[in-house]
């Protein structure tokens, strides 16, 4: 006899994103502005070094500091790495250099892409320009590239131009579109936790020492460190140990407030979950209540949990898992 397979480990692409509106300062509008009417503006500290981008704050003294100056389009690369596998949203579609060019003028360097047919093309030290994107809104991706350039590095030290800041139409504020793309696995005992939840049960793990079981597992114990593998089945009933009202509506959930969110504890499990409880007035859930799973139809987990309709669990029975 063969012993089973264990069951594939669960994976699943997720998306986190959070965009936000951000108002500008004077500077960094007047940088953004600059960009889109393809003018790249610094700022000049008080001991005179010129700072691309350009901040309100002196990143040293942090004396604020509102002296644009202009400098040049072109600059030098101050270092390099190659990026073979550009990703989603990222500047180029195709191979690329992320690179920190000083530009001329500038006592800094900016991060931008640079498009080269390959890293035995880039050096520290190669001359670039900019490469203006063909349609410019106010941001930094009117930078739509750098380019290797022919230009010789300026023979002169002379100082940039002061530059009043002022363009019409100013851009005064921007949405940063947070956004990471990623592959969750959640492991072996989570795997389990979650195939069982497919078939109305709750599964966790005691641990071998404490003896403590988790729900949902974690695959060892965080008290004892050792691995937890032998598996228990929990509730499906259990208590309310503590819980809040929930007053405000959240984006794309279809529930309306007030409404409440518990943490509950499973019979037989060693700590609570969460779950929001309904089937009972918001006012009217209290710590101690027995309450029990709901399911809707080709639910993967309970929708809710509503009162069983038992007494109240008396405090000493729950009080451990607060």
């Amino acid at each position: 006899m063969t012993a089973a397979s264990p069951p594939e480990v669960l994976r699943a692409p997720l998306v986190v994103e959070f965009p936000f509106t951000r108002s500008l300062g004077p500077v960094q509008s007047a940088f953004l502005t600059g960009l889109r009417e393809r003018v790249v503006l610094g700022v000049k500290t008080a001991d005179g070094r010129v700072v691309v981008p350009p901040t309100e704050y002196d990143p040293v003294t942090s004396e604020e500091v509102r002296d644009l100056v202009e400098v040049a389009a072109t600059g030098t690369v101050t270092t390099w790495a190659w990026n073979d596998r550009p990703r989603p949203n990222q500047p180029l579609g195709t191979p690329f250099a992320w690179v920190l060019v000083k530009l001329d003028g500038a006592d800094t360097a900016l991060l931008h892409a640079l498009d080269a047919p390959g890293p035995d093309a880039v050096r520290t030290g190669m001359r670039v320009r900019v490469r203006w994107a063909a349609e410019r809104t106010g941001a930094i991706t009117d930078i739509a590239c750098f380019e290797p350039s022919d230009d010789a590095a300026p023979a002169s030290e002379a100082a940039p131009a002061a530059h009043d800041g002022v363009f019409r139409d100013a851009v005064t504020g921007i949405v940063a579109e947070a956004r990471l793309d990623y592959v969750y696995s959640p492991g072996r005992a989570q795997t389990a936790y979650i195939n069982a939840l497919s078939e109305r049960r709750t599964v966790g793990e005691r641990c071998p020492s404490c003896h403590k079981v988790y729900v949902p597992p974690r695959g060892a114990c965080p008290t004892c460190g050792v691995a937890t593998t032998d598996q228990v089945e929990v509730g499906p009933a259990g208590t309310v140990t503590t819980f809040c009202i929930v007053n405000i509506k959240a984006k794309n959930l279809d529930i309306e407030v007030p409404y409440v969110y518990a943490h509950i504890a499973l019979d037989g499990a060693g700590l609570a979950l969460h779950g929001r409880i309904g089937g009972i007035p918001y006012d009217q859930v209290r710590m101690g209540l027995r309450v029990e799973p709901v399911w809707t139809e080709g639910g993967r987990y309970p929708d809710h949990y509503r009162p069983t309709g038992e007494p109240d669990a008396d405090y000493d029975a729950y009080k451990e898992l607060i």
